[in-house]
């Protein structure tokens, strides 16, 4: 990827307990090494730098664990701060792409991925699905398949509700890589047809 496309994604999450920051670093990874420039932003902790930092980025994934349904409360904070940017549609026509973190296989995953979707939509932004069919779904299959939780809206990751981060799956890891990946060479395609236009 040339320097020129080279685009910049912003990860803007929240963790609870360890398990979701995994996730978020797993995106972080696939991102650059399909290219891109990362940002890392724990929204609980988001200075005026970082928010400027997500306004300048060609991507923002959005992440966080699901409680009772739906994001983290310090995520909803931060989604509830952006209407700063919401007015003025500071992040109209960004790429944008989600990831969460349950206890439970399903845990109502689904919910919290939509609601980053909608969020996304409010801000004019362009949302990217994982790409992924769903793993661990035959009888060949087993929870070693990368999206073995099956999910298309975004990256789903399950943790034992009684073991720390280091027991966050393999296979979930390699699903948020992948979504980290997808995301970045989506913005080099939307970062250079852009630059083709403008010229």
């Amino acid at each position: 990827m040339s320097h020129s496309v080279r685009p910049t994604v912003a990860i803007a999450f929240h963790s609870g307990y360890g398990h979701t920051a995994v996730i978020a670093e797993a995106v972080a990874r696939g991102a650059e090494e399909a290219g891109a420039e990362v940002v890392s932003v724990s929204v609980d902790t988001i200075t005026d730098e970082q928010w400027a930092q997500l306004d300048a980025a060609d991507a923002i994934v959005f992440g966080a664990p699901t409680y009772m349904g739906t994001a983290s409360a310090a995520f909803h904070a931060f989604a509830q701060a952006s209407t700063k940017r919401w007015y003025p549609q500071v992040w109209a026509d960004k790429l944008a792409a989600g990831f969460t973190n349950s206890g439970a296989k399903n845990g109502d995953k689904s919910s919290t991925l939509g609601y980053f979707a909608t969020m996304a939509a409010q801000h004019g932004m362009h949302w990217i699905a994982l790409g992924l069919q769903p793993g661990w779904a035959s009888t060949t299959g087993s929870e070693d398949d990368i999206n073995r939780l099956g999910f298309f809206l975004g990256a789903g990751a399950q943790s034992p509700t009684d073991a720390g981060p280091e027991a966050v799956h393999t296979s979930d890891i390699a699903t948020a890589e992948h979504l980290g990946a997808r995301v970045a060479r989506q913005a080099a395609i939307f970062r250079a047809g852009r630059a083709a236009l403008a010229a």
